[in-house]
């Protein structure tokens, strides 16, 4: 499970509360304005996205699947669950951090420009991260990283001092393990 643990202070009280990241999964009608309305939802109620992705995946079904990567106190996350459960044109939603053991990967092109030593170092920071070279020009390079969020993030950092230039991130996918389907 992937938990952050974090102290909220209330003014009222001495409670503080853990605040947990959770993946949910959410299988929707694939039409207009169902993203709207599910985005919707967390905006009216002030909850935050940390990452969305969105894609067709029943193409005879018209079905989509939105997976939401979004922070908050186990109350807030299991309001936030029966809150998406309730609207019309989803079918389900599953939290994918409470299920079944789930896989989480995310895609990232990277570009690092840099000439001499900084440029055999971003080859050999790519190398350990098994990033590829998907453009080289004599002055910058666009790697392609897959992984977890983790991963990307520690590969960034790391490309920072050698001359990040430029970030781009599909956000979380995931699936559970195992022969059932969502």
């Amino acid at each position: 499970m992937n938990t952050t643990t974090t102290t909220t202070h209330y003014p009222a009280s001495t409670k503080t509360e853990q605040i947990e990241t959770r993946t949910l999964c959410v299988l929707v009608d694939n039409e207009p304005g169902v993203l709207a309305r599910v985005i919707g939802l967390f905006s009216g109620r002030g909850y935050n996205i940390d990452s969305l992705t969105v894609s067709e995946t029943e193409h005879q079904k018209h079905l989509s699947r939105i997976t939401i990567v979004t922070r908050g106190t186990p109350m807030v996350l299991e309001q936030i669950k029966n809150q998406l459960d309730r609207l019309v044109p989803v079918h389900r939603v599953i939290d994918l951090t409470t299920a079944n053991p789930a896989i989480q990967r995310e895609l990232a092109m990277v570009k690092v420009r840099g000439t001499g030593d900084q440029r055999m170092e971003a080859l050999r920071l790519a190398d350990a991260f098994r990033a590829r070279v998907i453009d080289a020009t004599t002055e910058s390079f666009v790697f392609e990283i897959t992984g977890t969020s983790d991963k990307i993030e520690s590969f960034i950092n790391l490309m920072l001092p050698v001359g990040l230039v430029e970030v781009s991130r599909t956000g979380v996918v995931a699936i559970t393990r195992g022969p059932e389907g969502m």
